[in-house]
């Protein structure tokens, strides 16, 4: 049978999906600047402001990864100083509002994944697969609310027991990360207390909250060189992929 790399105390694994289960962060980060860039680019026109575009690695990493949708929006317009109203989840796409520049993202990211499909990460899909040969529960945590497609799409989705997803968190009011209800929220859900359970992001954020929640392990997952980082929000431990820990 595989085995896998985890300390003995840890009953349940918990993962974040962009960047650590699937090749998606890029996809989010495209979407991202799309939609920064042209919003930006929109407003220097009707303003005479500098135009500077979104850097889709630092302003990502900085600003908006792992973060729920609207948060990243406030985030990164905080960052570059400008204030726009909070609006409402059913503003328009056209909206010039923070949900509105949500939705308008959303739109983007959702054309992408469906029109390019979805890659796991391989390394990942074998680390889970050898988890459930031992009978580990397994749940996704992650803020995007097109989660379930995107594991439906990458073909992964029959491998967890449990999904928290943007959905849930809106549904059941629970705060984004860096806050830990999501994964909280996780862990409750496979019937494990959080010193039971593993944590795995690639967010900055993402391991700030599974420190904040008092899990007993947090894997940061390196794929853009933030291993120090990682490190400094409260990883226990860093890999530059999960096949490392099998």
């Amino acid at each position: 049978m595989a085995d896998i790399q985890i300390p003995a105390a840890i009953r349940a694994l918990l993962f974040d999906l962009d960047g650590v289960l699937t090749q998606t962060a890029k996809v989010h980060a495209a979407a991202w600047k799309q939609m920064f860039d042209q919003y930006l680019r929109e407003r220097a026109k009707r303003t005479g402001e500098a135009f500077v575009e979104f850097d889709p690695v630092e302003d990502y990493d900085s600003y908006v990864d792992g973060l729920p949708r609207y948060d990243g929006v406030r985030s990164f317009l905080s960052a570059r100083g400008i204030e726009l109203p909070q609006g409402k989840p059913s503003d328009s796409p056209s909206a010039e509002t923070v949900d509105g520049l949500g939705n308008r993202k959303n739109e983007l990211v959702t054309a992408l994944i469906h029109d390019q499909g979805v890659e796991p990460y391989d390394g990942s899909v074998r680390f889970v697969r050898a988890a459930r040969k031992l009978r580990y529960p397994c749940a996704v945590v992650s803020s995007s609310t097109n989660c379930r497609d995107v594991l439906h799409v990458a073909g992964i989705e029959e491998l967890f027991d449990e999904v928290i997803d943007g959905v849930v968190a809106d549904r059941e009011h629970l705060h984004g990360k860096p806050a830990p209800d999501t994964f909280l929220a996780g862990a409750r859900a496979v019937g494990r207390e959080p010193a039971e359970c593993a944590v795995f992001e690639d967010a900055l954020a993402g391991v700030q909250a599974g420190r904040a929640g008092g899990f007993g392990w947090v894997v940061g997952v390196d794929r853009v060189g933030q291993r120090a980082a990682l490190l400094e929000h409260g990883a226990d431990v860093v890999v530059d992929d999960l096949a490392e820990l099998l």
